[in-house]
């Protein structure tokens, strides 16, 4: 796995994209994996702690009991306007519960509704942006993963 902070020392152009598109909304998507296998989708919200991606959630929620049970997640930026004018965002990982001292201190800095709330620090396994071209005649798609780096492909 890696943390947003390696992310971003290999692929420092990409991660500023992914970081300035998950900053312009406050909502996204994430999808878990419910007990059966099946995916949930959740509206969630994400935040940079120190060096991590992170992102939060109310006590029991089922995100965060999913997330638990097993770490796997995808993340959808939200689109914004539909325009394609800004790249689509989609990152893929292992979500990390954030206990103890780390966990107390994040509700005494973030002060959720609770103080029991979730934190998860996000690790990841890809990240993806797709873009429409300047001239708009094409998609530019950048894809990155810890073993293959940052590749572009074009596609009509």
């Amino acid at each position: 796995m890696t943390t947003w902070q390696e992310f971003a020392a290999e692929a420092p152009e990409l991660a500023k994209t992914v970081r300035v598109r998950l900053k312009a909304a406050k909502h996204h998507v994430l999808a878990t994996l419910r007990l059966d296998g099946s995916p949930r989708v959740s509206g969630t919200e994400v935040a940079w702690r120190g060096p991590d991606l992170t992102l939060g959630s109310m006590p029991g929620a089922r995100k965060a009991l999913d997330l638990r049970r097993d770490p796997r997640f995808a993340l959808h930026g939200n689109p914004g306007d539909g325009s394609m004018m800004a790249p689509d965002v989609k990152l893929a990982g292992r979500a990390v519960e954030v206990t103890g001292d780390e966990q107390r201190a994040w509700v005494a800095e973030v002060k959720p509704p609770s103080e029991d709330s979730h934190l998860f620090r996000l690790e990841l396994t890809e990240v993806t942006t797709t873009g429409v071209s300047a001239d708009q005649t094409h998609l530019i798609i950048q894809h990155w993963t810890p073993t293959e780096g940052t590749r572009v492909f074009t596609r009509k």
